[in-house]
């Protein structure tokens, strides 16, 4: 029997676990699956989403994967992400409104792993330490600690699944006087709560996703002032009047901090929203990615496929704006050619069609422009797998209503709803405005 391991049960890896078990529901006879074990070394499902108050090592003394805070809404419409084969209606049993906060969220992701019975395959507190092909046997060896134990074991495996994410490893980058600056320095992997910076005047470096949502959130909770510091270009909202967006800081005198254009502001925090690094210590040179945040990393047949090493796969990789479907997709198509139905073609063939989508990628120069192209991609793989088809076009389309939701009110925008994708069902407006809605918890959400 084939064996398959997976590395990590967030997102990507229970996409993967949930292929093979619709898979075993369509009718697939025991002998021709594979044994599946996937390795998890937290205490519970969900990746990122797994939330904990803790911060640097967990109690194991292993880095903390959650890169989560407290008072998280999805900053895109849940619509974008919705399963194919497991919709919000039929986990919640109505419409709700479309920018969960991360409780919600978690429930549904959890749900849908529930209903497809993956947990049995799932071993917990269990971190992979190493990852090593033997070319004559066509294996690999996967050497992992079992944290609540202290034991280790080494096991055979016919295909690895990397599916660990790359939003968990921060990159710090380092300015003149963070060493005596007179307030808190911390990256956004470490932000927890708002409220820690009611009343204060923050300083958030970066132009990602992170960087503005994070400073929605301190003001949003109190902050006195929000500066927002970027390196290339600002982010281009319509901030609130307590906003200021300056060039990228160049020092830290005591709790003065000094732009490239001269400015200076007196500050009482700096939150590093500075990006994160695609990380993988339990792989050897010859198997490890090693990219930047992008649309379409390099080596990866399919944005999937070790080109050098087909057997190993990666998992949600990309810069994304499509998440939880396009995980699925992948994983639909990564099973069948664990199963053989699909046969992949030689290396040569496999790196043109990787360099003309990078080349495509290079041209982009809009997030139109770049929400198309990866919708392109889901299409791509939705052709080759027996995934449910759903509208991705229309997917897009909803994509950039929320782009310019955003532009118009980027303290509002989660105040709109959009359709289903799947089921074509209007969601409702959520009951309070994002910005009075001060109880993040599930409970409230779903009720008033």
């Amino acid at each position: 029997m084939k064996r398959v391991a997976i590395i990590g049960a967030g997102p990507c890896g229970l996409s993967q676990l949930c292929a093979f078990a619709a898979a075993a529901e369509a009718g697939g006879k025991e002998a021709d699956l594979p044994e599946v074990v996937c390795y998890e070394k937290q205490s519970d499902l969900g990746g990122l989403w797994n939330y904990t108050w803790r911060t640097g090592l967990d109690e194991y003394g292993e880095p903390v994967h959650c890169s989560m805070y407290r008072y998280l809404w999805s900053n895109g419409p849940k619509e974008c992400l919705e399963f194919a084969d497991y919709t919000f209606e039929e986990h919640f049993g109505r419409p709700i409104a479309s920018y969960p906060p991360r409780a919600v969220l978690a429930d549904y992701i959890r749900g849908r792993a529930d209903k497809a019975g993956v947990r049995q395959h799932i071993r917990f507190n269990t971190a992979v330490r190493r990852v090593v092909y033997f070319d004559k046997e066509q294996q690999f060896s996967v050497i992992a600690h079992d944290l609540t134990t202290d034991t280790a074991s080494i096991e055979k495996y016919d295909y690895v699944v990397v599916a660990n994410g790359h939003f968990s490893t921060p990159n710090v980058p380092h300015f003149d006087g963070f060493d005596t600056f007179n307030g808190r320095v911390l990256h956004a992997h470490d932000f927890r709560d708002a409220l820690e910076f009611k009343g204060k005047t923050v300083l958030v470096i970066g132009t990602s996703y992170s960087a503005e949502d994070i400073a929605s959130q301190c003001h949003k909770y109190g902050a006195k002032r929000i500066i927002c510091s970027y390196r290339t270009a600002p982010m281009g909202f319509h901030w609130p009047d307590n906003w200021r967006t300056v060039p990228l800081l160049t020092k830290v005198e005591g709790n003065t901090a000094t732009f490239k254009d001269g400015a200076t502001e007196e500050v009482d925090a700096i939150i590093l929203c500075t990006g994160y690094l695609h990380h993988f210590p339990f792989l050897p040179n010859e198997l490890r990615l090693q990219t930047a945040n992008r649309l379409w990393p390099l080596n990866l047949y399919q944005g999937i496929f070790w080109e050098d090493n087909p057997r190993l796969m990666y998992l949600g990789m990309q810069d994304q704006f499509y998440t939880f479907n396009m995980f699925d997709a992948q994983a639909w198509l990564a099973r069948d050619v664990m199963l053989g139905r699909i046969q992949l073609p030689a290396l040569d063939a496999m790196r043109k069609h990787s360099q003309a989508w990078r080349a495509r990628e290079e041209k982009l120069e809009t997030d139109e422009d770049m929400i198309v192209f990866q919708g392109d991609y889901v299409k791509e793989l939705l052709a080759q797998s027996d995934y449910p088809r759903f509208d991705v076009d229309g997917v897009n389309k909803t994509f950039m209503e929320w782009e310019h939701h955003k532009h118009d009110d980027i303290m509002g925008f989660r105040n709109n709803a959009y359709r289903s994708l799947m089921t074509g069902n209007m969601q409702p407006v959520h009951h309070t405005p994002w910005l009075q809605a001060m109880d993040d918890s599930m409970e409230s959400y779903l009720g008033g």
